[in-house]
């Protein structure tokens, strides 16, 4: 749910800053996985090298509100403990954030590091804490810090 929080639900939260200062906004999304592959290069099995590639819709309280994809690529393999280096791309009506992270497939939450972004979110940097990965109810939340001028 992009839940763009705001006194009348038609904005965006700003929690703090001034015009020319640092602002603060909250997004909270559902995400949908519609297409999925898993790669595996190499030999049979989990190797270095394998990854995980999806896109998917994002939703604010049931309405479609962007789309979103990234690669997950196997960077460490512990017997069935597999570390990935995740790259997610989130794509919304007023520009696009850029999130990246080492993720232990299946751990719950996730925490993405905001690298960049267009738009609305030229300046953006932040977390996007992601819970549910994979599943039908994946959600995120992302707090983002619009450094301003």
């Amino acid at each position: 749910m992009i839940r763009i929080a705001s006194a009348a639900a038609v904005g965006v939260l700003l929690l703090s800053g001034c015009a020319d200062g640092p602002t603060e906004e909250i997004l909270e999304l559902t995400a949908a996985t519609e297409q999925y592959t898993a790669l595996d290069h190499g030999e049979p099995g989990n190797s270095i090298g394998d990854a995980y590639v999806y896109s998917g819709s994002l939703f604010d309280n049931g309405a479609k509100a962007g789309t979103g994809g990234g690669s997950c690529e196997f960077i460490h393999i512990d017997g069935d403990e597999v570390t990935t280096q995740c790259v997610l791309t989130i794509e919304l009506e007023q520009g696009s954030l850029t999130t990246q992270a080492l993720w232990t497939a299946g751990a719950s939450p996730l925490d993405m590091a905001i690298t960049g972004g267009t738009g609305r979110y030229r300046d953006a940097q932040g977390v996007v804490r992601v819970w549910d990965i994979a599943t039908p109810s994946e959600r995120m939340r992302a707090e983002i810090t619009h450094r301003g001028g």
